[in-house]
């Protein structure tokens, strides 16, 4: 059994179900480092942590004129995008930088207040959903990518931004903190529109600084391509059959 942010943080917590199934599975498989505080202790060494994994793409030089920043993420409640909505109004006069945001409109009121930001703010763009490769590139030319969520099992969105070179900034919840680790520079709180703001702006005096010494972006920039070799294809193939073996038995490991 495969678990995700709504099985870990929402259902398991009180649905009888979803607890069963816990006890029935045989296996469980998380997909971030931080899952396993979620389990009960009584389950967990039946556990691993399996990371997702994606291709990797090259690092783009970007312009320095503006900060471009991105969030991919439905318009639905567990990817708290009100936080990008206010964000995007405490930055009205930053005409410097500009926000895109991809995805579908899976709420409506959600959708309203999208199209309401966008009216207000110059500086936000609600793209809505777009083909997946078009998403990838959109995080390539990216700045920084945004993740605001309220509840993740293990964004890809992040794993993307990761393997081409894209800084990241987050909330800080488990789902997050299992991706990017606990030492990452890049986190905000829950629902912090301001706090987000605030290193966004950090991040936009870096294109502007000649510093030699290493801004926000650069020192998020390193943890990033530190942490990528986690989600390399190769890994995830690897743990996946080992799992698979020691489920199947002795025998068919020779097979």
């Amino acid at each position: 059994m495969v678990l995700t942010g709504t099985d870990l943080y929402r259902d398991i917590q009180g649905d009888a179900m979803a607890q069963r199934s816990l006890e029935l599975a045989h296996a469980l498989v998380v997909l971030q480092d931080q899952a396993m505080h979620s389990l009960p202790p009584s389950i967990r060494d039946k556990a691993r942590v399996i990371h997702p994994s994606t291709t990797s793409r090259r690092t783009l030089a970007k312009t320095r004129r503006h900060l471009r920043v991105v969030m991919v993420g439905h318009l639905r409640s567990e990817k708290s995008p009100q936080t990008l909505f206010e964000c995007a109004r405490e930055l009205l006069a930053d005409t410097d930088i500009l926000i895109d945001h991809v995805g579908g409109a899976l709420e409506a009121g959600l959708a309203e207040e999208a199209r309401a930001t966008m009216r207000d703010c110059p500086n936000y763009r609600w793209l809505g959903a777009l083909p997946h490769e078009d998403v990838r590139r959109r995080i390539q030319r990216s700045h920084v990518l945004v993740h605001p969520s309220r509840m993740e099992g293990a964004a890809h969105v992040i794993i993307e931004a990761l393997c081409c070179g894209t800084p990241v900034l987050a909330s800080r919840v488990a789902g997050n903190v299992g991706m990017l680790g606990e030492d990452y520079r890049g986190y905000f709180a829950l629902g912090d529109s301001r706090g987000l703001a605030h290193w966004l702006r950090l991040c936009r005096d870096d294109l502007h600084s000649n510093t030699p010494v290493p801004g926000l972006l650069q020192t998020l920039a390193r943890q990033c391509e530190a942490r990528a070799p986690l989600f390399h294809p190769g890994l995830e193939r690897q743990a996946l059959q080992h799992l698979c073996s020691s489920l199947i038995g002795p025998t068919a490991r020779g097979c």
